[in-house]
C-alpha cells in the first residue's frame, strides 16, 4: 500500500489516475499534511484502529505541506524505531539541490521531482512500482 502525504489536490488526483492507468494493483491512500501522516503512522486519533489504517509499504512525501512539512515529518519517521524502516520517497515539485541534500540527510530513501505531464507521471508510477514492489526487498512488518 502506498500512503501519499500531500495537500495539493491536483497532484493527488494525477498520482491516483497514474496508478490506475499504469494498471498496477496498488492500494493508494492519502493524508493531507505532515501532522496527519504522523497520526496515521502512529495510529493516533481517527487512525487508532490498525485495521482501518494499515501500515504502508511505501510513503510518498511532499515537502511543502501545512502543519508539519515534509522534512519535519521525515525527521519524526526516522527517529521512531517502529516507523524508520518504511521506505519514504520524497515526491516534490522541487528540484533544488538544497532540498535534495536535506531530504537525504534526514533519511529519505529517494527524491523524485514530480513529473509535470500525465504520461510522465504514469511512467514514474511504473518505475516506482517496479523498483519498490518488485526489485527491492523491504521489511515486512505487521501493524
Amino acid at each position: 500500500m502506498i500512503l501519499m502525504a500531500d495537500d495539493d489536490e491536483a497532484d493527488i488526483y494525477m498520482t491516483k489516475r497514474a496508478i490506475q492507468k499504469a494498471d498496477r494493483d496498488i492500494e493508494f491512500r492519502v493524508v493531507r499534511d505532515g501532522e496527519e501522516l504522523v497520526k496515521y503512522l502512529k495510529h493516533e486519533g481517527e487512525y487508532s484502529d490498525p485495521e482501518s489504517a494499515p501500515r504502508p509499504s511505501l510513503i510518498l512525501l511532499d515537502l511543502n505541506m501545512p502543519k508539519l512539512n515534509g522534512i519535519e515529518a521525515l525527521k519524526i519517521i526516522r527517529s521512531d524505531p517502529d516507523l524508520k524502516g518504511i521506505p519514504t520517497l520524497v515526491f516534490s515539485t522541487s528540484s533544488s539541490p538544497i532540498d535534495v541534500a536535506e531530504c537525504y540527510r534526514h533519511g529519505a530513501n529517494s527524491f523524485i521531482t514530480k513529473p509535470q505531464g500525465f504520461e510522465e507521471m504514469v511512467d514514474a508510477v511504473k518505475e516506482v512500482d517496479e523498483f519498490w514492489f518488485k526489485v527491492a526487498r523491504t521489511p515486512q512488518v505487521a501493524n
